[in-house]
């Protein structure tokens, strides 16, 4: 795909916005700058008298200051919104290992375990190839989600593109994001850290569900 996977969660949503944004003022600024550099290939201008002009040298100074705000104000406000955490309604714990993931729900006892990526042969006929797993991630849509990270051996990096969610998981280390997943369905992401000699065999699978499914899975369980 050239663009980005679909969003959700509300901030990977404004994430996507920001980037069409920025390229879009990337694409005026490459194309007015071509337009002056084809023009000045086939003129020739000649001005003996000219030493300095000050008017042009005030326009090229305010206005790439004026496009850095426009691109610069948006960006902060991102930034400050996705390193809020909200008071979050479940948790879960995430621990990378040479190669494969390990979870615990951290508000509930005794629910830990392990989830390895499904080898070729053992895929089922609608599976995806180094992308599914043997244990998803069960979690509940309209709920906010704290995820915290860490590593058992290298670092690792927990990634899922639909999410908008990227956390190094560093050994020795905890770290923490969070995420709202507000429609059901099957969200696939991969360690994208190189983590070693079988970095790309360690993906991740999100299966969210409504949050009475999510609580009758945990008690069943």
């Amino acid at each position: 795909s050239l663009s980005s996977q679909d969003s959700d969660f509300p901030l990977m949503e404004q994430l996507i916005f920001f980037h069409d944004h920025a390229l879009f003022i990337l694409v005026m600024i490459t194309v007015l700058v071509g337009y002056l550099m084809f023009v000045l290939f086939f003129n020739n201008y000649v001005n003996r008298f000219l030493l300095h002009g000050q008017l042009i040298e005030m326009i090229w100074t305010i206005l790439p200051a004026i496009i850095l705000l426009f691109i610069g104000l948006p960006s902060l406000r991102l930034l400050y919104l996705l390193d809020e955490i909200n008071e979050p309604s479940v948790t879960l714990k995430s621990i990378g290992h040479q190669w494969y993931w390990s979870y615990e729900h951290s508000d509930f006892n005794n629910i830990e375990f392990d989830s390895y990526m499904i080898p070729t042969n053992g895929l089922a006929t609608d599976g995806f190839r180094l992308l599914d797993v043997d244990n998803r991630v069960v979690l509940p849509m309209n709920s906010q989600i704290r995820i915290l990270v860490t590593a058992a051996d290298v670092i690792h990096s927990w990634t899922v593109p639909a999410l908008g969610v990227k956390v190094d998981g560093t050994p020795g280390r905890l770290n923490q994001t969070n995420f709202f997943i507000y429609r059901p369905g099957l969200f696939y992401g991969q360690c994208s850290e190189i983590c070693g000699a079988n970095h790309s065999f360690m993906p991740i699978v999100i299966w969210s569900v409504p949050v009475n499914y999510f609580i009758w899975r945990i008690f069943s369980d």
